[in-house]
């Protein structure tokens, strides 16, 4: 079982002050893997610690949604709304030069398909990058890019297969923005920026997950970068990250001044990883931290402030948890249980 003390709770309650890189950088980038390999399973991932973590989340999103509601969170949210005004009324921009910029990086460096583990060696593949990362200069053409990435998303799947690219769902969101914003019109009441949102947070909580199942995944990096575990074990560490990354992803979903509290520590996240880990960090994360930095500026409200956040979470952390397991399960046939 996991030793726990006070500052392993610290580690999951004030995750501004103690920003995990390793659990920003996808670790699939930088040590060996076996994505059909047998997951933890379910009944050594549920132990107490596991739980006394599902409790301090909650408590932490509770008592951030109590702000909210007060003078204190009308203040906060009035000071997020002008730092970001300028990126609010180019977020467009943003995206289509974040995206011009990210595949403009894949043609450069060549073999990739979308992110550092997908690896091609198909030579039309950077080309088509070259030409995605050209449609975006235009809105008329926005649309043709949009198309390239999914094709390369599909051509992911194909290569990779289904689970390994549930990893990535931002880039079909990314699309989604792009044809969407260019076009001007909405799904039903989801404007773009909402589609690249949700594709962002599930992308998040996804990944999270892999924590729990992969640990040993990530202990040769954690071996190698010492400093980078504030002297905790290994497991706790993995455990207390994924916990960080997913109530992140999860208040992604919410309102707008938790939203934005969220997507400036994710993002402090990513940028701090690049620091870490280098060139690959920073060109597999790139569309993610575009994504956040919009969403971070965005104030539009998509539903009530509520103090019911603590159940949608724990709804939100089954759900994601019974879906990895059981897809994984369905797909090689490992154990649950």
């Amino acid at each position: 079982m996991w030793r726990i003390n006070a500052r392993g709770w610290l580690l999951v309650g004030l995750p501004l002050a103690f920003v995990p890189r390793p659990a920003a950088a996808h670790i699939k980038w930088f040590a060996p893997y076996n994505v059909p390999e047998q997951p933890r399973v379910l009944s050594a991932v549920l132990s107490p610690t596991y739980w006394g973590l599902v409790l301090t989340a909650v408590v932490v999103l509770a008592i951030v949604c109590s702000i909210e509601r007060t003078w204190f969170g009308a203040v906060l949210a009035r000071s997020f709304e002008r730092l970001t005004a300028g990126i609010r009324a180019r977020t467009e921009d943003f995206y289509r030069a974040g995206t011009g910029a990210f595949f403009v990086a894949l043609f450069t460096h060549g073999n990739i398909i979308l992110t550092p583990e997908l690896i091609t060696k198909v030579p039309m593949i950077p080309w088509l990058q070259a030409a995605i990362a050209l449609g975006t200069v235009w809105r008329a053409t926005v649309v043709l890019s949009a198309a390239g990435i999914v094709g390369l998303y599909a051509y992911g799947v194909v290569t990779y297969g289904v689970f390994h690219m549930l990893d990535y769902p931002i880039f079909l969101g990314i699309a989604a923005y792009l044809a969407l914003a260019a076009a001007r019109v909405r799904i039903r009441d989801l404007r773009p920026i909402d589609v690249a949102r949700w594709s962002g947070a599930i992308t998040l909580m996804w990944a999270s997950v892999e924590k729990w199942a992969y640990p040993q995944w990530t202990y040769p990096v954690l071996a190698s970068h010492h400093d980078l575990t504030f002297g905790f074990t290994p497991s706790f560490y993995m455990a207390s990250a994924g916990f960080v990354e997913f109530s992140l992803a999860f208040a992604l979903l919410w309102t707008p001044l938790v939203r934005a509290m969220a997507a400036t520590v994710l993002s402090a996240m990513f940028v701090s990883a690049v620091l870490e880990f280098g060139k690959i960090d920073a060109i597999g994360h790139l569309m993610i931290v575009i994504v956040l930095v919009t969403v971070g500026a965005d104030n539009v409200p998509t539903l009530r402030r509520s103090l019911l956040a603590p159940v949608y979470y724990c709804g939100a952390l089954a759900l994601t948890l019974a879906s990895y397991y059981g897809l994984h399960a369905a797909i090689y046939g490992t154990r649950v249980w």
